[in-house]
Order: C-alpha cells, then structure tokens, then sequence
C-alpha cells in the first residue's frame, strides 16, 4: 500500500514537472544582441476583425565568444531599444525564445562588441 502511494505520488510530482518545463528555452544555444530598430511589422487580422501586431528584428547577435551570427527574431510588442536580450537558439539560426539581461550577464566577449 505504502509503496503504491509514494508511486502515485512520484508520478504526480514528474508529472507536474514535465508540465512546467520551458521545451522553448531547453537544450537551445545562447546568443547576445543589444535591441535596434525594428525591421518590419507584420499584421494579422484574426477573425474576429482584430489585427495584431508582429515586430520583426533582423540583426546580427553574438555567441559567448564574441563570433557574430546573423538573426532574425520577432515580438508580439516593440522592443525597449538598447535593451540586452539572450536569445535561444536552434539549428544556429531559428530563435524560439529571448529573456532580457543585464548588460553585466552578457559574456564579457560578446560585451565588448554590443
């Protein structure tokens, strides 16, 4: 009986675990941009008759290392401009996910180059 409750509640604990991982942000490469101007804006109209707005960032970021990589990223709102930004990255060049950083959790070698 003891045991098939700690394993329920093993489960129910991996569970919840598995539910509130970041898939965007696991495993994915990191890479350093300071925020420009915005390239483009897309707009959709839903159905409903809403349109909503895409900003649309191609830039060139930077790896820990400093090397430079060309990017394009976008936000459902215009982006702070100057604003540090740790991009996740897959496959080099499809950005899934950003958080913004302080410039002092910026690797130092890509600091010296934003």
């Amino acid at each position: 009986m003891k045991k098939g409750i700690i394993a329920s509640l093993a489960l129910i604990v991996a569970i919840i675990g598995l539910v509130n991982i970041d898939w965007q942000r696991l495993g994915k490469d990191h890479l350093y941009v300071q925020v420009g101007k915005v390239t483009e804006v897309e707009e959709t109209t839903l159905d409903s008759g809403d349109v909503v707005h895409r900003y649309v960032y191609s830039t060139e970021a930077l790896t820990k290392d400093g090397d430079p990589q060309a990017v394009t990223f976008t936000a459902a709102k215009e982006l702070q401009s100057g604003a540090y930004l740790k991009l996740y990255v897959k496959s080099k060049d499809e950005v899934t996910s950003y958080d913004e950083v302080s410039v002092a959790d910026v690797p130092e070698a890509a600091r010296k180059q934003l």
